[in-house]
């Protein structure tokens, strides 16, 4: 029962997080045809898939459909910041 229970959640999560990360990262190339709505900065991760999941999230948060990361630094903690494109 534990088991079914955990496989619930976990596919309940899986679907949140996707639906999250709707938003994607575009090249500087592709960003000259979209609209800049704005930046969005994160900090506290501790690896740079992880800021980069955190930027996305307040991306896609912001109604964004892409974003391109301008600057990622520290050293335990990590802080970056990306502008947002619609």
């Amino acid at each position: 029962m534990k088991t079914i229970k955990y496989a619930v959640v976990a596919v309940a999560l899986s679907a949140l997080s996707f639906g999250a990360f709707a938003v994607e990262p575009v090249s500087s190339a592709q960003a000259q045809n979209m609209n800049k709505v704005g930046v969005v900065s994160a900090d506290g991760a501790t690896t740079l898939d992880g800021l980069e999941a955190k930027l996305a999230e307040k991306a896609a948060a912001a109604g964004a459909s892409g974003y391109t990361i301008t600057s990622a630094n520290g050293n335990n903690k990590l802080s970056g910041t990306a502008v947002i494109y619609k």
